[in-house]
């Protein structure tokens, strides 16, 4: 019994030294070849790293590794703070270089033609014949006026502008401006995009109580809306009926 326990020892030995010499050459293999080859530190990704993951949190997803200089890829992010204030655009995986390509500012990510929501505000979408729409010239960036028509419970007719100053976030459907100049033709007060011929639908960002507003105007009556440049004069509103239209007008 004894002698078997003294060989399982010897065994357990055994194979313990043959671990720590096979390390030891592997490592050894490694600095062998990479003897007289130049070397480069790379970021290498450590752990998934999902898009949108921000640059701040990337220290504990990545590692140092040397690699031959001519294995380093081009692009290649030698130290994170580099990208302070980025965000990944693609979801990367463990093993891969950390590539400058492979991140962006968030407002660069956002889509053609459309500009970001303010924080604590929604959108909404609405659908809008062009002459309802200022004639389709509505371009995401530009703040409007929204006038609410509808019919009374005593049988009276009202309209009222309801809010001002509400930001466009997309205008889907309208057609693309033209440049006179790169079209080769002179420039005239008419130039610019043709009339659409087709309903707007125009998305809006406003705060949940504005929200019911416009939902209420397009279920329940019809919806107008004004461009309100840097400037305009919004005072003086007030319901208009045809008791007070003439009034109004002179007014």
């Amino acid at each position: 019994m004894r002698r078997r326990l003294l060989a399982a020892c010897a065994a357990l030995v055994l194979l313990l030294v043959g671990t720590v010499v096979l390390v030891a050459y592997v490592n050894g293999a490694e600095q062998r070849a990479l003897a007289g080859v130049a070397t480069t530190d790379v970021l290498v990704v450590d752990q998934p790293i999902p898009a949108g993951t921000t640059a701040d949190q990337l220290p504990e997803l990545v590692r140092t590794e040397v690699l031959p200089a001519k294995a380093a890829l081009a692009g290649r992010v030698t130290d994170v703070a580099a990208l302070a204030g980025e965000v990944a655009t693609v979801d990367l995986q463990p093993g891969e270089q950390l590539l400058r390509s492979r991140f962006a500012r968030p407002d660069d990510l956002q889509a053609a033609g459309t500009v970001a929501v303010p924080e604590g505000l929604q959108e909404v979408s609405v659908l809008l014949e062009p002459q309802r729409a200022v004639g389709g010239r509505l371009a995401a960036g530009d703040t409007v006026g929204i006038f609410v028509s509808l019919t009374l419970p005593d049988g009276r007719t009202a309209s009222h502008a309801v809010l001002h100053e509400v930001l466009v976030t997309q205008v889907q459907g309208a057609p693309t401006p033209v440049d006179p100049a790169a079209a080769g033709e002179p420039e005239t007060a008419s130039s610019g995009a043709p009339a659409p011929s087709s309903s707007l639908m125009v998305t809006l960002a406003v705060t949940a109580a504005q929200a019911e507003t416009v939902v209420f105007g397009a279920e329940h009556a019809t919806l107008w809306f004004s461009l309100e440049p840097d400037g305009a004069d919004l005072r003086g509103t007030a319901p208009v009926t045809a008791g007070t239209v003439y009034g109004k007008a002179t007014s």
